[in-house]
């Protein structure tokens, strides 16, 4: 082979692994080669590979790193590891990081985030952690992050973002831009530039196109669109996001008290707190709360077994219902095969009026005014669902068993168990939620009870009256 042709072996890059394969997913063999990269102690191929990721992907990667080579990639990466990463995992991930990093590493890597980010990230750690790490900051980092952490959990003030760019209201839009141009601080990326008092007292908003096309010497006062009703600090995260999807808002000023500027909101964090909220009812309606993939058994266990327990307690009951009509039950074996048809359907269709219920009561949709005309809807599509389902329940009943009295018999238990299950679907959640307790965590316990009980008592008791069997 030619010195030349040598040469060129020599020069020639490896190939490239892309990151994601076909269907989105993380490439096995970028995950193989990130691994062997880590238990080499590759600093340079592993920063090669993973040096410039997007933190979306390089917080998937670290879900899918084992626990013990999570530390150790970031330590190797070193300054080229984005600690917004750690945004994008899940908590339980999240929290072994940061136990195995040392305080003032994390504090290194927090310097370089904005506030919300970094705040996100502290959130979770128990206080003496939090303390030690804010130690390690600057005094201005530190004393800024103590004040957002002071905020209530899932309040305005913990998602806000402190960097901010306010000018006062003496200010030409020519001094705006220069100020721009000029600070350290301005945050990563910013869509409003606020107006304030000498009190600090919002008022009002330029967008930054207006800035852009506005000549140097007019007031920003000229342009600015007038103070909107501002988030206040201690307001729960998902009103907020509620008025960021009703009014169609990009970012939204945040303020005390006071009414002074306090942070900013931007549609970024809105849509996590989104995310979250819609992920905190799901597992809420399943009964498996905070639980994540990444969870050891033991948590998830524990997790589940209080409402394995409470789900228990109700299946008692309903087996006491049925208790109450053994003799029935064993004069009509029949019975005892239609049973869970009856109970399932109650249950599914109470579950479906619950699922709209819930969501309702969220979104506040379903309020007291337009509660008396939703509860007419529900009955009238359980009567209308009742009646289907009755008449295809009841030929086959018939036909299974050659007897129509044990059709029409199902049949009425379908009917009356759908409309007990339309009204327990819709009115169980209100009432929970006017105890102050969340429908999404207890109402589907209750409608199951109510579906089981009462449609295991209307089949049994008609079938009691009709064939004239024993109690």
């Amino acid at each position: 082979m030619s010195e030349a042709a040598e040469l060129d072996v020599r020069t020639t890059p490896d190939p490239v692994i892309p990151v994601r394969d076909e269907e989105e997913r993380l490439n096995p063999d970028f995950i193989v080669a990130v691994e062997a990269a880590i238990k080499a102690h590759d600093t340079y191929g592993l920063r090669q590979l993973a040096g410039d990721l997007h933190e979306a992907d390089t917080g998937d990667l670290l879900e899918t790193l084992n626990g013990d080579d999570r530390a150790e990639f970031i330590q190797l990466l070193g300054d080229e590891f984005d600690y917004t990463a750690l945004t994008e995992t899940d908590e339980a991930v999240r929290l072994q990081v940061l136990e195995d990093l040392p305080h003032e590493v994390i504090a290194e890597g927090l310097e370089d985030l904005d506030s919300d980010d970094a705040v996100y990230i502290l959130e979770d750690l128990d206080e003496d952690d939090q303390a030690a790490i804010l130690e390690e900051l600057p005094y201005a980092d530190r004393a800024q992050l103590k004040k957002a952490l002071d905020y209530p959990e899932d309040s305005a003030g913990r998602r806000m973002q402190s960097e901010f760019i306010a000018v006062a209201q003496f200010w030409t839009v020519g001094q705006t831009i220069d100020y721009m141009r000029e600070a350290r601080d301005l945050p990563d990326s910013f869509y409003e530039i606020y107006v304030v008092d000498p009190a600090f007292k919002m008022l009002g908003s330029v967008h930054l196109d207006k800035i852009l096309r506005t000549k140097r010497a007019r007031k920003v006062t000229e342009i600015m669109e007038e103070s909107r009703q501002a988030v206040l600090a201690t307001e729960d995260q998902e009103e907020v996001a509620r008025r960021f999807e009703r009014y169609n808002l990009v970012s939204s000023a945040v303020v005390d008290e006071n009414d002074r500027l306090v942070g900013v909101l931007t549609v970024d964090d809105i849509v996590d707190v989104i995310q979250e909220e819609a992920e905190e009812d799901l597992r809420a309606l399943a009964g498996v709360g905070d639980e994540e993939i990444s969870d050891d058994v033991v948590t998830i266990a524990r997790s589940r077994l209080a409402w394995l327990v409470v789900n228990l307690g109700t299946a008692v009951l309903a087996s006491v219902v049925i208790a109450l009509f053994e003799e029935t039950i064993e004069a009509m074996v029949a019975l005892a095969v239609l049973m869970p048809i009856v109970a399932s359907m109650g249950g599914n269709a109470g579950t479906q009026t619950m699922t709209v219920a819930v969501r309702g009561i969220a979104t506040q949709e379903l309020s007291a005014r337009n509660l008396l005309r939703v509860l007419n809807r529900e009955i009238l599509v359980s009567a209308v669902n009742g009646l289907a389902l009755a008449v295809l329940i009841g030929i086959t009943a018939w036909l299974w068993f050659a007897s129509p009295g044990l059709g029409i018999v199902i049949a009425g238990a379908i009917i009356i168990n759908m409309l007990f299950a339309g009204l327990s679907g819709l009115l169980i959640p209100i009432v929970l939620d006017r105890m102050n307790v969340d429908p999404a965590i207890a109402s589907s316990v209750f409608v199951t009870t109510v579906t089981d009980v009462v449609g295991f008592f209307a089949f049994l008791g008609i079938a009691a009256l009709w064939f004239g069997l024993p109690l």
